[in-house]
């Protein structure tokens, strides 16, 4: 057996497993296959109870129950006690019970309880762990999701989760999206029992149904009415229906957009909306570290539960934490638009029309109020999620979004200080932000694009405008590009790579030159600095975005997992990273990985290299 990661999105993976000289992806389903319930063509991998011999890759289930013999002359692996043995047992005879094939085989049952996975762990170096009583645990969601996660951290990037008789069409997404590889097929099973079809919207008794809303080929045989159909039947629609929409989550991590399926889907059971929230508010750490900073994917705010999405959250500390603003001392607060970047809107053009027939513009630092991010500085316009996000708009905010965009508005201007503020946001959005600001004016007239509101605006940054000093384009320029390293990187590296440097072209393509060096660039499509060898020469030694790799190791193309003797663990997916050999740098390019992957992984592109020496 073997196991190889291929592409990632968030926790969730699509990996390509090798058993029996096949090649599987993941996530997958295991469809169960005996002499009462026949597998459907398309599995590609069986769970079975008997020792006949099939054509595919089988799990066989032990047929003593709280057996531990292992019968020495089969070939496959034979699973004893996995549905049956009661999770809450003392460790001792957990532990007793279940440790009989800890070095034998490639696949591990664990219990499933959280106090064991250390001991569990020790000295086990299987490939697949099988979760003991998973549905049980699954009826516990915080137990269950605190599990996953620690279970998912100990064994790593490379091991695979196999949770039993809890997977079906509507929580596969979310169930993937935590970083379970295997699920199986009970539950088509046993909802066909009970003449149920299985849907990702929910599940539905066939005598529910006016019509057959699928049109699999078993349900295409039925000529409408779904009360016609019998146990096979339902059996193959319900196949169909978990093969269909396991390549729909695989399609989804491709594309890096599973999180919007797992809002989708979560919203056929509240015990699975429970389990994301859960997720979400206590584990924002174990999801942050595994979602990349950039994406070409557009990010859809289709539900509350958007507004807690990790690259969202992430989006909004480092606004807090490390962004600052350029040298300005009058912040204009501005509405979103529908099309992103701002800047190319019609809305924004118009705004910046006002702003630019000032004789003093760069005085003016601009600031866009929205959701789901809260705030976003002009300068952060083009990265992720800034730059792609969308959402449904209302002119109505909810208690939630406008706590949001308050709690944050009002640490960033404890952070980063203005003289006066011009409020040029409509007034459904003055009503829960004014009593935040000091020394405002209001230039909204009704609409923000109405001829009155920007002769109003026009107007008001002339005259604030003009009491200041002048400041030069190229030095607005270089605080700009600062501001935006500052989010980037942080203080310490950015501050390194910035001094002594000047800013050449037109936004949003701009170059960083350091003595007519160039030293990275900033483009659209990234939203973020790139580096060449020379800027990253100048933040080798800055202590953040490093990989190491061996001494021995040629540096041709990419940087592969092999290769790495060791990695900041700061790196996220499309982070820039420095290379270096002997302490030198040698290259320059974007994670594929997030740092602890590089370190762990055997097989797989960790860094994406631009620029070698």
């Amino acid at each position: 057996m073997q196991f190889f990661v291929k592409n990632r999105d968030g926790p969730a993976r699509i990996g390509e497993f090798i058993v029996e000289d096949k090649k599987i992806a993941t996530p997958n389903i295991l469809f169960v296959d005996t002499s009462r319930i026949k597998a459907p063509n398309f599995a590609e991998i069986l769970i079975i109870n008997d020792k006949r011999k099939r054509k595919k890759p089988t799990i066989r289930i032990g047929r003593g129950a709280f057996s531990s013999s292992v019968d020495k002359e089969e070939s496959t692996l034979s699973i004893n006690n996995y549905l049956m043995y009661p999770k809450d047992v003392p460790k001792e005879l957990h532990l007793g019970s279940m440790g009989y094939n800890k070095k034998k085989y490639d696949c591990y049952i664990t219990p499933a309880n959280k106090e064991v996975i250390n001991d569990v762990l020790k000295d086990n170096d299987a490939l697949l762990f099988i979760i003991a009583n998973a549905l049980q645990l699954f009826s516990q969601h915080s137990k269950f999701v605190e599990f996953i996660i620690e279970l998912r951290k100990k064994i790593g990037y490379q091991r695979m989760i196999y949770a039993p008789c809890i997977g079906n069409p509507s929580s596969f997404a979310l169930l993937a999206y935590m970083g379970i590889d295997f699920f199986d097929s009970t539950a088509a099973v046993i909802t066909a029992r009970n003449e149920i079809l299985i849907f990702p919207t929910g599940h539905y008794n066939k005598n529910e149904l006016n019509e057959i809303p699928c049109s699999c080929p078993s349900c295409s045989k039925i000529e409408r009415k779904a009360e016609k159909m019998d146990y096979i039947q339902i059996l193959n629609h319900n196949y169909f229906a978990m093969l269909n929409e396991i390549r729909q989550v695989r399609n989804a991590i491709y594309l890096g957009n599973l999180r919007d399926l797992v809002e989708t889907r979560v919203r056929a059971n509240p015990r699975l909306t429970s389990i994301l929230r859960i997720l979400d508010f206590q584990h924002y750490n174990f999801l942050e570290k595994r979602t990349p900073v950039v994406r070409k994917s557009k990010l859809l705010a289709i539900s509350k539960e958007s507004l807690f999405r990790p690259e969202i959250k992430r989006f909004q500390e480092r606004v807090i934490k490390r962004y600052r603003k350029p040298g300005t001392e009058i912040l204009l607060l501005l509405p979103c638009s529908a099309k992103k970047p701002y800047s190319f809107s019609k809305s924004h053009r118009q705004f910046r029309e006002c702003l630019f027939s000032v004789k003093n513009p760069h005085i003016v630092h601009e600031l866009i109020i929205t959701s789901p991010l809260g705030i976003v500085p002009r300068e952060l316009e083009l990265t992720y999620p800034a730059s792609v996000y969308d959402i449904a708009v209302t002119g109505h905010w909810d208690e939630d979004e406008k706590n949001m965009i308050r709690d944050l508005l009002k640490q960033y201007l404890e952070i980063n200080v203005y003289d006066k503020v011009i409020v040029h946001v409509p007034s459904d959005i003055q009503d829960f932000v004014t009593d935040l600001l000091k020394n405002s004016k209001t230039t909204c007239l009704g609409k923000p694009t109405s001829k009155e509101s920007l002769d109003e605006l026009s107007t008001v940054l002339k005259r604030a405008a003009s009491k200041y000093d002048m400041v030069k384009p190229s030095k607005r320029a270089h605080e700009n590009v600062k501001a935006l390293a500052y989010y980037q990187f942080g203080k310490k590296i950015a501050e390194k790579l910035l001094t002594n440097t000047v800013i050449k072209g037109k936004y949003p393509y701009q170059k960083i030159l350091d003595n007519n060096k160039q030293i990275g660039m900033i483009t659209m499509e990234r939203g973020l600095i790139s580096l060449t060898i020379e800027g990253a020469k100048k933040i080798a030694k800055s202590g953040g975005y490093w990989v190491e790799i061996y001494d021995d190791f040629t540096l041709k193309g990419s940087v592969f997992a092999p290769g790495i003797r060791d990695a900041d663990e700061s790196i996220r997916i499309g982070d820039e990273v420095v290379v270096l050999k002997n302490n030198k740098t040698c290259g320059v390019g974007v994670a594929q990985m997030n740092g602890d992957e590089m370190k762990e992984s055997h097989r797989g592109e960790a860094v994406k290299i631009r620029h070698r020496i």
